[in-house]
């Protein structure tokens, strides 16, 4: 199925548009100077649009503020009460995330959708936890399961919303376990034509959460469901965009920056090896250029996977060699390593900017 063009300010979901990745700052948002702070932060590392919480009227103005300076697009995040979905619309939002089986009935959500209509678009969230009681009684008699019971119940909300005459509709079907979270998505993306926001809601630390995101987004990401992703960890959000990151790169759904390939150690590894993967991590983690990068250990696999990669070094004992474009163009101690890779990146990064440049 065809998936629906959606504007979030002035970037594209669905159609032919790149996954988009989002993640939601943690500050109070009356603190205008936090929030923007940790906007820009999320913006640097590789975040497409930021939500932001909306809990009561007195967060408007603030939100307002955020909204005209944030470098991306916002979106406001809404439970309960419609009339601050519409003040934020008002105020800037280029999205209003609302779980309508809390908004209080259709016509509240009609009244959200009549303030977007032309200016937001409506993230429509449903997720384990805030099913309709319709739907919640089936599930308890056993008619339906919840998976079933998610899928009908979003499905009715964005209809009702299409035959209202707004199409500006993002999709949510999150849930905590990734069995219910696949079988939902699939679902929906069989009978609906609206983009889909995937995460594994509450997935858990940076840890667990982290696996737990990549194992179920990555099933739908590879089966070519998913048009934006958050992942839920509890942790900075910074890392959540990291992970997503790496999450759509390891997918092949988007091309966003450096692939590094390391080796996993073993006794046959002759240098510092993590400490030398770890400072190159750390080092490529804001350039934005599709390269691969290959950090190995040892003699035995080492030459042959830094060969196949745009730069890499290879260890021996007590040294190494770099490898640019499949090619050794020096042989070094390791602990020059480090610095000299640094030097043959600056140098390969600069050759293709100037290279892209021509084109």
């Amino acid at each position: 199925m065809k998936v629906r063009e959606v504007k979030i300010g002035p970037l594209q979901l669905g159609g032919d548009a790149p996954v988009l990745i989002q993640s939601m700052t943690n500050t109070k948002t009356e603190d205008v100077k936090a929030t923007l702070e940790q906007i820009n932060a999320l913006c640097e590392v590789g975040c497409d649009f930021v939500r932001v919480a909306v809990p009561s009227k007195d967060t408007i103005k603030a939100f307002k503020e955020i909204v005209k300076s944030a470098p991306c697009p916002i979106v406001a995040d809404i439970h309960f009460d419609w009339r601050l979905a519409v003040e934020a619309i008002e105020a800037g939002a280029s999205k209003v995330r609302v779980n309508p089986g809390n908004l209080g009935g259709l016509d509240k959500l009609r009244e959200v959708a009549r303030a977007a209509s032309g200016r937001s678009a409506i993230r429509v969230g449903v997720n384990s936890g805030s099913i309709g009681r319709d739907y919640l009684a089936k599930i308890q008699s056993g008619e339906i399961t919840k998976a079933e019971a998610m899928t009908r119940s979003a499905k009715d909300y964005v209809d009702f919303l299409y035959d209202s005459g707004f199409y500006d509709v993002v999709v949510s079907l999150k849930a905590s376990d990734i069995p219910t979270t696949l079988s939902v998505n699939r679902t929906f993306r069989q009978i609906c034509d609206s983009p889909l926001h995937l995460g594994i809601t509450e997935a858990g630390t940076a840890f667990s959460g982290t696996i737990k995101s990549a194992v179920g987004l990555g099933v739908l990401l590879l089966e070519g469901i998913g048009e934006t992703i958050r992942v839920s960890l509890t942790a900075p959000p910074t890392e959540e965009v990291k992970v997503a990151k790496e999450i759509l790169k390891a997918t092949g759904r988007r091309k966003m920056g450096p692939t590094i390939i390391s080796c996993p150690t073993c006794g046959r590894t002759e240098i510092d090896l993590y400490t030398l993967a770890t400072q190159v991590e750390k080092l490529t983690e804001s350039i934005p250029e599709d390269i691969t990068i290959a950090v190995m250990g040892c003699v035995v696999n080492g030459p042959g996977e830094a060969r196949e990669a745009d730069i890499g070094v290879a260890g021996g004992r007590g040294a190494g060699v770099i490898f640019v474009g499949g090619e050794i163009v020096e042989k070094v101690k390791e602990e020059d390593l480090f610095e000299r890779f640094t030097v043959h990146l600056e140098r390969l990064l600069q050759e293709k900017k100037q290279k892209d440049a021509l084109k």
